[in-house]
Order: structure tokens, then sequence, then C-alpha cells
């Protein structure tokens, strides 16, 4: 195995796809765990090669909101079922960006 992380769930609209990931960030000295989202938008280049993209034409524009809603509730939900159980170390936690 070679020890990449896999995602927590993928959600697809056409060539557009969100992925919701595990993040370890340190808060006051403490390791806590917290899920974040990506986007991208797969595509094959002239030479038939898959690429990624970060950026969306007009039209695609609306598949990426609707995958990244998939991952807005997927967290949600995660962080409730967290809850549930009683780990309550990553519901509140949001990551600083300064």
């Amino acid at each position: 195995m070679t020890g990449q992380q896999l995602p927590v769930a993928k959600f697809r609209a056409g060539q557009i796809s969100s992925a919701v990931w595990r993040n370890q960030i340190q808060v006051k000295g403490k390791a806590v765990t917290i899920l974040k989202a990506t986007v991208q938008r797969r595509y094959k280049d002239r030479e038939g090669n898959w690429q990624s993209s970060q950026s969306f034409a007009r039209n695609e524009i609306p598949l990426a909101i609707h995958c990244l809603q998939q991952a807005f509730e997927k967290i949600i939900e995660t962080q409730h079922e967290d809850s549930d159980k009683g780990n309550t170390s990553s519901n509140n936690i949001e990551e600083v960006v300064i």
C-alpha cells in the first residue's frame, strides 16, 4: 500500500467531481481532524491523457456547485455522526486562514 489517503466520499456530475478528505490540524497544541472538500474538472488533453483543472466554464459551474453541495452535506452528516458517537473534537473547529 502506498500510504495515500482515501477520500471520505466522492461525488460526480459529468466531468466535475468533488471529494471530502480528513485533514489533521493543530489547535492549541492538540492534533484535531477536520473535513475539507476539493473540486476538480477532469478532461483529456490533445494526447489523450487525463488531466485535472480547477477552472470551470460557464455551463460547468452549476455542476461544481452541485458536487460541492453534496460534499457540504456529507461533512455535516459526518460531524453529526461523530457527535452522536461522543467525538466532539472536530465539530466546531474551522481552520483559520490569515
